[in-house]
Order: C-alpha cells, then sequence, then structure tokens
C-alpha cells in the first residue's frame, strides 16, 4: 500500500483509507462489521475515517480495534449530538471529544474535524479556545475541519487547522484548484472524502435523489472513457494520487468492494496525459460545479 505524509503532523497515512459509515448501520451484523474492519488494516489500510454522526461507527471500532490501536490513524468529526449542551458550542466541543473516546476505547483522536459548519460557526472564539484545550489534554492531536467551498476557503486561510477533509473525485475537483494548492503550501493534510463520487456509472437512468445524481449529471457531461479501465480503479487512482492529498476514503460494507479498491490503489496514480484529459474535461464545462458537501 502506498502511503503519503498528512501535512505536517508527523503522521503517515495509507493512499487508501477507510471511511467508516457503513459499518454505523445496524442492518449490519458485529460480526460483519468487526470482520470488515479488520481485513481493511490487514491489507494495509492505516487511516480510519468516522463521525459522531455515523451511527455505531464510533462504537464498534472500538469493540473491534481497540486492541489494534497502534496500528492505525484515527479520525473522526464532531461539534454537534452532545446531549444537554448547543451545538457547536465548547462545551459540546469538550464533552462531544470525551464522549467519543469512550465509544472508540482510546485515549487519544489523531484527527478530529468540525464536521460540515458553515463559515459563521468557524468564527466562533469560543470554539477554538475548547479545541486548543482538547489539544493541550493530548485527547486531539490534529484539530482539522471538514467541508466545501468557501467555508473550506475560510477555514484554510483563517483557522489554525492542521488538516481538512473535501470531496476529491473526477467529477468534484473545485478543491483541487481553488483550495488545495494552499492546504499544500501551508502543510496541512488532506482527507479526500467521495472519491468514487457515489459510484453514478451504477445507473443507466438519472438517480433522481441518490447521493450520486448531481454526479451522474456530470459524467454525462464530461464523457469519460475511464481510461479502459474498471471506473472503481480509475477514479480511485486518480483521487488517491491527486495532489495534495494525503489519503482517499472509500465507504463500503463489502468485503468483495473493500479488495477491489485496496488492487486499484496499489497499481499507483493513473498516467500523466490520463490526468491531464480528466482535469480539462472539467475545467472546460465546470466553473459553476461546486464541492458537494
Amino acid at each position: 500500500m502506498h502511503t503519503h505524509l498528512y501535512g505536517n503532523s508527523g503522521l503517515e497515512v495509507s493512499a487508501l483509507g477507510f471511511g467508516a459509515g457503513h459499518i454505523g448501520s445496524p442492518q449490519m451484523s458485529e460480526d460483519e462489521a468487526g470482520t470488515l474492519l479488520n481485513r481493511a488494516l490487514d491489507r494495509g489500510i492505516t487511516l480510519i475515517d468516522t463521525a459522531r454522526g455515523y451511527g455505531l461507527s464510533e462504537e464498534r471500532i472500538g469493540r473491534h480495534l481497540s486492541w489494534r490501536r497502534g496500528d492505525f490513524v484515527l479520525s473522526s468529526k464532531g461539534g454537534y449530538g452532545v446531549e444537554g449542551v448547543p451545538d457547536w458550542s465548547a462545551e459540546c466541543i469538550l464533552r462531544g471529544v470525551e464522549q467519543a473516546l469512550e465509544r472508540l476505547q482510546t485515549d487519544h483522536l489523531d484527527i478530529f474535524h468540525l464536521h460540515s459548519c458553515p463559515q459563521e460557526t468557524l468564527e466562533r472564539a469560543e470554539l477554538w479556545d475548547a479545541l486548543e484545550e482538547v489539544k493541550n489534554r493530548g485527547q486531539v492531536r490534529t484539530v482539522a475541519y471538514s467541508g466545501e467551498n468557501a467555508d473550506l476557503a475560510y477555514a484554510l486561510e483563517n483557522t489554525p487547522v492542521g488538516g481538512v477533509q473535501t470531496s476529491v473525485n473526477l467529477f468534484d475537483q473545485r478543491s483541487l484548484s481553488d483550495n488545495l494548492p494552499l492546504a499544500q503550501q501551508k502543510g496541512i493534510g488532506v482527507i479526500a472524502k467521495r472519491p468514487v463520487a457515489n459510484a453514478p456509472w451504477r445507473f443507466l437512468e438519472r438517480p433522481v435523489g441518490d447521493y450520486a445524481e448531481v454526479y451522474w449529471e456530470r459524467m454525462l457531461a464530461m464523457q469519460l472513457e475511464f481510461g479502459g479501465v474498471d471506473p472503481l480503479e480509475y477514479s480511485l487512482r486518480f483521487s488517491a494520487f491527486a495532489p495534495g492529498v494525503s489519503s482517499a476514503i472509500l465507504g463500503t460494507g463489502s468485503l468483495e468492494h473493500l479488495e477491489k479498491a485496496v488492487q486499484a490503489v496499489e497499481k499507483g496514480p493513473l498516467a500523466l496525459e490520463e490526468v491531464a484529459l480528466i482535469r480539462a474535461r472539467f475545467e472546460a464545462l465546470g466553473a459553476d460545479w461546486e464541492g458537494q458537501v
């Protein structure tokens, strides 16, 4: 498995990370969740990304991976959903981190993201005071922000984040030109979410209401032929090795899907001429295509 540095944090992460949203579903059994999580680590994945809002995800990571805590970088997201306190308050951060640590059965989070809050939230001084406190306690090593577009630009330019998480895929390249150059310049780690764009190639007709709908429209407009290879492979090799990206997190509930993803990323980046074609198609068509939150 290829690895990249996560900005200037001192952390090293696998080019392919595991997005742990699917394992939060109560429809997935404990055995299935545990097998999937451990298989990810066995196949060389060293970044696990979760969030407070992902159902049983944090709890299951703690249950099934706490014994292997030294084998992976642990990322979570929060700022909301703590009973009895307002969302995006200092108390919400302090209690939320403590609760996450308890569920994850660990004494620290390597990365903690503010999860998709707008600029007006990022402007609250009390929020950053609380985040500095959890860092000083050793509960969080790197403070980060997950978001898109102008909110992401504000976080990069005006806050002390050491990492960001943003959509990067064939049909969502805005951050590659607008925000990631600054992240590289400042030594900020980058996690690419939605690296396969919710797999819009699954649908023969417009998937109305599905997360992939916007990407399906863009896919048709760009008319990519995926370089003659499987779209999953093509997409992951583009996203995981895009300039400035530390790791691309794939969310999956399938062992077969996980294995295909690992094998794809092991092949390394796409040819430079293929990347140039992808970027040119997006730039020609996507002047108004904003990043998808």
